[in-house]
């Protein structure tokens, strides 16, 4: 497979424009002391935050209906899974699967029967 998420059962793939961008941010507890001295530790089992902004650009009205018919079915509570290029992952030749849910999209009715998507999915640690 490519990078992306099925939608449509197992009947069509979702594959995002080129520039998919992905932010980390660790969590961390810190316990400063008075002298400068600090001590860090990381918060929780699964302590790094992802998230991922992805694109669908120039797309047609159906495809783009259909997959937010698939967000919003989500509802931004239900995790489902993303495949991301990764060459460190010895299971599957250089790709892996995350569970993400997904926080905020939105669409941007570009011409004619072309509309743009733009959405942000959020890594969750689910089965």
């Amino acid at each position: 497979m490519a990078t992306g998420f099925i939608y449509d059962g197992a009947a069509a793939y979702a594959t995002p424009d080129k520039g998919l961008s992905r932010g980390s941010n660790p969590s961390v507890l810190v316990a400063r002391f008075g002298d400068g001295y600090e001590q860090r530790v990381a918060d929780g089992i699964n302590s790094l935050q992802e998230s991922y902004n992805i694109s669908f650009n120039n797309r047609t009205k159906a495809f783009i209906d259909d997959v937010v018919s698939f967000l919003d079915a989500q509802n931004g509570a239900a995790n489902f899974t993303f495949t991301l290029p990764d060459t460190n992952n010895t299971t599957r030749t250089g790709e892996k699967d995350i569970k993400v849910v997904c926080d905020s999209y939105n669409t941007a009715y570009a011409y004619d029967d072309f509309y743009n998507l733009t959405a942000t999915l959020r890594r969750v640690y689910e089965p």
